[in-house]
């Protein structure tokens, strides 16, 4: 069985301790250790718990005397606080002791709208050079007919009387620290100060309705799948006056059907036949901007790469240009006729050894196959 540790030690003070610093002493653990500040992290909501429960036992004038006199024996080893404390959740034993105020929980009536994400996709070449698009994006916007406050033109927006137009009213309520007044949102109102008694035929009452706008958005040139384009203002519109949102588009380049890319630099797979690689070539290769000739040299190796400078894509700010790299895939025959291969055991032979290749071998082979 686990010892439970001493709960003055818990709270950090002293036994002969006041109530006044008793108190002080588990705002300041409980505003370091709460959950909302402390998310995923067990080992900080288990010293949460133990602070509630040294502080519920402490607290109490009587179960104080019982505890200091028996220790954790003359409060049932802390069983009190289990019942206690059931259902009184994290933001409520919170809210409880500090206000509903913390940490953001107060509604607010001007709320900025929300952001939009919009996914585009476009081709490889409109990448390299940057292109213009027009894009269609549904999105809530303000009711021109009530203004965004929703309400029916000719009438007016009432002031709640429960909450006098702040949004939240006070409730006492007993809790495991004795009797608290608790923050909560107004009732009548949802939190939002006013109350519509006619609304608005438009939107009905909401202030926003959904349309559709056609926006133009340019592309700059150098653009990969992932990036982003932020568009301030367009995405939602804020309730009751609040700002807008902004739109974020995502970019999907599609794949070229011949050229791969790496951040800004292209690569192209050159695929060589044994002729060519053994005696060099001069070979027509696609790029970016057009048709390239590129000169193979003899003995060309599987995977050797040759790079044609400034032949990439351009950086989206500097607009510096990548480069284009040239891997050569050798390309080794499979079906290959008898005399074919009658030719190949004459010109290299099978001797089971590493064996020298004469000049010669390149003069037969390029007779013997022809994969062009």
């Amino acid at each position: 069985m686990a010892i439970k540790r001493d709960y003055y030690e818990i709270l950090g003070v002293a036994r002969d301790c006041a109530p006044e610093e008793l108190k002080r002493s588990f705002r300041k653990l409980a505003m370091e250790l709460h959950p909302d500040r402390n998310p995923g992290n067990p080992e900080a909501e288990s010293r949460f718990k133990a602070a509630a429960e040294a502080y519920q036992v402490l607290s109490d004038p009587e179960r104080r005397r019982s505890y200091d006199m028996f220790g954790h024996a003359g409060v049932g080893n802390g069983a009190g606080f289990g019942q206690g404390f059931e259902g009184f959740g994290f933001g409520d034993i919170f809210d409880a002791f500090f206000g509903s105020g913390f940490g953001g929980r107060g509604q607010s009536r001007n709320t900025r709208g929300s952001d939009l994400r919009y996914d585009l996709t476009i081709a490889f070449e409109e990448a390299y050079l940057g292109s213009e698009k027009e894009i269609e994006v549904p999105r809530l916007v303000t009711c021109e007919k009530c203004s965004g406050n929703g309400a029916q033109p000719g009438t007016s927006v009432e002031t709640c009387t429960t909450c006098g137009g702040s949004g939240q009213v006070r409730r006492a309520a007993q809790s495991i620290f004795g009797q608290v007044v608790n923050v909560v949102s107004c009732p009548s109102c949802q939190g939002q100060g006013r109350i519509v008694r006619q609304p608005c035929s438009e939107c009905r009452g909401q202030g926003r309705l959904e349309k559709t706008r056609r926006l133009k958005l340019r592309i700059p040139a150098g653009v990969d799948t992932g990036s982003q384009i932020r568009l301030t203002g367009e995405g939602e519109a804020g309730v009751r006056g609040g700002a807008p949102g902004d739109l974020y588009v995502v970019i999907r380049v599609k794949e070229h059907p011949q050229l791969g890319r790496r951040d800004q630099d292209v690569v192209y797979e050159l695929k060589l036949n044994m002729v060519q690689a053994a005696l060099g070539d001069r070979i027509e290769v696609p790029t970016v901007d057009g048709p390239v000739e590129v000169s193979i040299p003899p003995g060309t190796q599987y995977g050797q790469t040759f790079r044609l400078s400034g032949k990439g894509l351009p950086h989206v700010r500097t607009g510096r240009r990548g480069d284009q790299f040239v891997v050569a895939q050798v390309v080794v025959p499979k079906d290959l006729s008898t005399a074919q291969k009658q030719l190949l055991k004459q010109v290299g032979g099978l001797t089971g050894k590493p064996e020298k290749v004469s000049k010669g071998f390149f003069d037969k082979l390029r007779q013997a196959i022809n994969l062009d």
